[in-house]
C-alpha cells in the first residue's frame, strides 16, 4: 500500500481550464478536510504536549528543525512565542535547513544532508533536558531525520508532524504525529493542505504548553511584550476590565511595570498587605 500520501494525483485535473471560481471553491473544499485530519491526531498530539511542558519546567527548550516550508513554519511559531506569551528569547527555537537565508530563498540541496541539523542544534548548546521535533510533510527529508535520530541517540525526548503515515521521520521519534491530509489540489505542493495542518498542530503545541507553563490568565495573555500600540491598547483594557478602574490609571500603571501580570500581581499584593 502506498502510504505517500504527499506525493499522490490531486483529486481534480486541468487545474489550467478552471474558472478562478472554480479554482478557489476547490482549494477551499480541499482545505475544509484538514481539521478533521488534525482530530484524528490528536491522541499523538496530547502524548507529545506533557513531555514538552515538563521539559521545559526543568529548565530545557523546545526546537523545532524542518526544510522548506516546514522549516519555515517552526520558524514562525517560535518567533510569536515572546511577543505573545512573554516567554524569553531561545526557549522556543526553530532551524531550518540551510541557515536563516533559506528563510525567503530556497537553498538548493540543503535538506538532503543527514547530519547538518544536529550541527545546527549544536550552536545553541543543545542538551538532555530539551525537545526537539522534527517536521517534513513527507516525513522522508534526510536534513531533519537525522537531526531527530542524532538528539534521540542523545536522550532527548522527540517528536515530528508529518503527512503521512509509518514514514522514515515517525519510525525514528519517540513521539511522532501524523496528520494524514491525502493529496493535495496541486500535485506534490505540499505548502498547501499539508502546510496547513503543520501550522494548527504547531498553534495547538506551543499554545497549549504555554498555558501548561502558566502563560495566560483566564483568557487572556498577560505577559505579551507591550512592543506596540495596539498591544498597548489591549494590555490597557485587561486592566481595565480585571481590576474595574479608568484608562488613565490602567495605562500609567501598565507602563510604569511593564506587564499586565506584574501591574495585577503589584495591585494584589498591596492589597493583602
Amino acid at each position: 500500500m502506498n502510504t505517500n500520501t504527499t506525493e499522490s494525483p490531486s483529486n481534480f485535473d486541468n487545474l489550467e481550464q478552471m474558472s478562478v471560481r472554480d479554482i478557489l471553491i476547490n482549494i477551499n473544499n480541499e482545505d475544509t478536510t484538514v481539521p478533521k485530519a488534525v482530530m484524528r491526531a490528536m491522541p499523538q498530539i496530547e502524548a507529545l504536549v506533557p513531555e514538552i511542558v515538563k521539559q521545559l519546567k526543568k529548565g530545557g527548550r523546545l526546537f523545532y528543525i524542518g526544510a522548506g516550508t516546514s522549516g519555515r513554519l517552526g520558524i514562525v511559531d517560535a518567533s510569536e512565542i515572546p511577543p505573545t506569551f512573554g516567554m524569553p528569547h531561545g526557549v522556543v527555537i526553530g532551524i531550518i535547513a540551510g541557515g536563516d537565508q533559506a528563510i525567503r530563498k530556497a537553498v538548493e540541496f540543503a535538506e538532503d544532508d543527514t547530519e547538518q541539523a544536529w550541527k545546527d542544534m549544536q550552536e545553541h548548546q543543545i542538551n538532555h533536558k530539551d525537545v526537539v521535533i522534527g517536521i517534513a510533510a513527507s516525513g522522508r527529508t534526510p536534513y531533519v531525520i537525522g537531526g531527530v535520530r542524532t538528539a534521540k541517540e542523545h536522550g532527548l525526548v522527540t517528536g515530528c508532524i508529518t503527512c503521512n503515515r509509518d514514514s522514515e521521520l515517525a519510525g525514528s521519534v519517540t513521539f511522532p504525529i501524523e496528520v494524514v491530509v491525502g493529496p493535495e489540489f496541486v500535485t506534490g505542493s505540499t505548502r498547501m493542505k499539508a502546510g496547513t495542518a503543520q501550522k494548527l498542530v504547531l498553534n495547538m503545541i506551543s499554545t497549549t504548553v504555554m498555558i501548561q507553563m502558566g502563560r495566560v490568565k483566564g483568557n487572556k495573555m498577560v505577559d505579551m511584550q507591550l512592543s506596540n500600540n495596539k498591544l498597548v491598547d489591549r494590555g490597557t483594557r485587561m486592566l481595565m476590565e480585571e481590576l474595574s478602574i479608568g484608562r488613565e490609571e490602567a495605562e500609567v500603571l501598565l507602563k510604569e511595570h511593564g506587564s499586565v501580570r506584574k501591574v495585577i500581581d503589584f495591585i494584589r499584593k498591596n492589597a493583602r498587605d
